[in-house]
This record gives C-alpha cells, structure tokens and sequence, in this order.
C-alpha cells in the first residue's frame, strides 16, 4: 500500500516536472523530440518517429502516455508552420487539450542564433530547446476550428483559380496583337470553355464562403463589423478573418499592419547609417495587395481619406508613401471595431 507522504512526493514532483517538445513536420513523417525539465534541471532528450497520418497520431498518443506527459499546462508543444502538414497534429491538440505553439519558421530559425547542419531529428531537437527558452514568452496556438479552416481553404481556392482565369485572359489578350484573325478566333473559342468553367467555379466558391459566414454567428458578427470599415469589402474581410484566426488572441492594431507589411521601421546606427523609415519585405505579400486596393478606393469613395490624400500630396509627400499611411489607417480601424465589438462611425463626416 502506497503512503500518504509518498503520494504527495509524487504528486509534487509532476507539479514541478515540464515537458516541452518540439516537432519537425513532413509532407510523410514527423519527428519529435522530448526533453523533460524536473526542478528546472534539464533531463536527457528523447526522439522518436512517426507517419504523418491518422494512425501515425494514435502511435504517438501512446508514446505520449507511457511516456507520462500530462496534457495540461506542464506541457508545451512547438511546431513550424508548414501550411497543411500540421493540421493532423493541431487537431490532437485541441481535442486533448495538448498546449501547442504554431511558430513562424523564419521567426524561429533566426531565434536560433548560428547553426550548423539540418535534418528532420536535429531540427525537433532545437524547437524543443526553443519550446524550453522561450515557454514564457510563448501564447499557445487557439484550437482549431473546422468551419473556420474550410472558409480559409475556400479563400486559398478562390484566389488560385483568379489567377489562373487572370493568366489565361492575359495571354488570349496579348496574341490578339500578333494573331491572324482566323487563327485568333479558333484560340478564343478553345479557352472559351475553360474561362467559363472558371468564371463558374469561382462562383460557387464564393457562395459556399457566404454560406459558411452565415451560418457561423461568431464568423458572421466579426465580418459585419469589418465591412462596416471604409474601403474593407467581401474579401478582404474575409481574408482578414483568415489570417487572425477570426481575431482570436485579441491581436493588436499595430501587430496585423506589422504582418501586412503596412509599417514603416527605421533603419539608423551611430553617426554613419542614416537610412529612411521602410516597410520591411516580410510581409503578407496578399493581404498588402488586397489593402492596397482598399486604400484606392477610400481615397476615390471617401472624403476622409480623399482630403488626407489631397493634403499630404500638397506638402510633398509621394503618393506610394500616403497610400501606406491609408492601408495603415485601415488596419487599426479593422482591428478597433472587432475589439470593441462596434461597427465604425464616420465622425469625419458629422465634423463636416
């Protein structure tokens, strides 16, 4: 029969026992490493294999428990970002309650300081010792949402098959130039069906992320009160609910115009080094483009942003330059009327 004392040893002893590990995900297979941490005394790393599949997970499951790795907060989970190989893993998680930490892996190799050498082992063995330095820092990753991954699927379609309908008008356009016109006209007729079929595709994309935004209430209030934003349409609604998880982890105004490339960082040292204030070319390539577009229409649509514009360019600025202040100006508003859970008011107008 156990003792009292030797029950509340050991119940001391997981208290004080972490468990950080780290996962290196590939398209077949993952690696992970396993270091626990007892009275902040490092203990020797284990690492193991496994396929990166339905039953690869159940493996890894088990490992997990006979490896003793209490699923609470005396664990932390680090992961790389690798698009869609790591939604088997994200999913565990949220269903065991498993803490996880889905990093940006440029952010995490440079943390990493200088390195040499790489493979899939040697590589969970250093998100492990990143999951032990940095447990503190670390907001473990929301759980995932089903409905919320299908529209951020349904959008990744969308904006493939634009491209593709985009590329195929471009190229019927630019042999128009050089074509005969008989030849042209065979050409047209064989792309017609292909651009319609498209064209239809998209539709039904678009129709399915309507659907989905309708039907989920807490999709469906956060994308009412972005579209309420001058200049924040349909999509590009929809795609910032994409990129912020629908605006879980309350992030801040400045922390999404810093992942959309919309602020300028100074670039000074010492006495020598006088560099102008830059965007920084990391960067959501896509949400830019489509903020960029957005600052256009404020500017033409909108008097607030049409008399900043007018006023800005009459002190000199150039045009690239206030049109990042509007993509700016449009974030912080974005993110203000999530957090506060109110639609925008336009004060510029009842000033006037």
């Amino acid at each position: 029969m156990i003792s009292s004392t030797a029950k509340l040893n050991d119940k001391k002893m997981q208290e004080t026992t972490k468990f950080y590990m780290g996962i290196d995900v590939s398209k077949s297979w993952f690696d992970i490493s396993l270091m626990p941490v007892v009275n902040h005394q490092k203990q020797a790393m284990q690492t193991e294999r496994f396929v990166n599949t339905v039953e690869g997970i159940k493996l890894w499951h088990q490992w997990l428990k006979k490896l003793e790795v209490p699923f609470n907060k005396n664990s932390l989970l680090v992961i790389e970002n690798t698009g869609v190989y790591h939604r088997l893993i994200w999913r565990f998680c949220s269903k065991h309650n498993l803490p996880l930490y889905i990093g940006n892996a440029a952010h995490i190799k440079w943390s990493l300081g200088i390195t040499r050498g790489k493979n899939d082992i040697i590589d969970s063995q250093r998100l492990c010792n990143y999951a032990c330095k940095e447990a503190d820092e670390l907001k473990t990753t929301p759980v995932l949402d089903i409905i919320f991954m299908q529209l951020k699927d349904l959008m990744t379609a969308r904006t493939k098959l634009l491209s593709q309908l985009r590329s195929t008008q471009v190229y019927i356009k630019e042999l128009k130039l050089s074509n005969d016109a008989s030849v042209q006209k065979v050409l047209e007729k064989a792309h017609k069906a292909a651009i319609e079929g498209l064209k239809k595709s998209i539709q039904q994309i678009e129709a399915e992320m309507q659907s989905i935004i309708n039907n989920n209430e807490a999709i469906k209030t956060n994308y009412n009160l972005l579209i309420t934003v001058p200049g924040i349409g349909t999509f590009t609604a929809i795609y910032l609910i994409c990129c912020t998880n629908n605006f879980n982890g309350k992030i801040s105004g400045k922390q999404l115009a810093s992942y959309a490339g919309v602020v300028p960082f100074g670039h000074t040292s010492g006495s020598t080094i006088k560099g102008k204030n830059k965007v920084h070319k990391m960067a959501n390539k896509d949400l830019k483009k489509l903020l960029h577009l957005c600052a256009l229409t404020t500017i033409r649509y909108y008097p607030e942003f049409k008399d900043y514009y007018e006023r800005k360019k009459q002190e000199g600025k150039h045009s690239m330059c206030i049109l990042n202040a509007i993509r700016n100006k449009i974030v912080l508003r974005a993110v203000a009327v999530v957090n506060n859970k109110k639609a925008y008011v336009e004060n510029y107008a009842k000033a006037a």
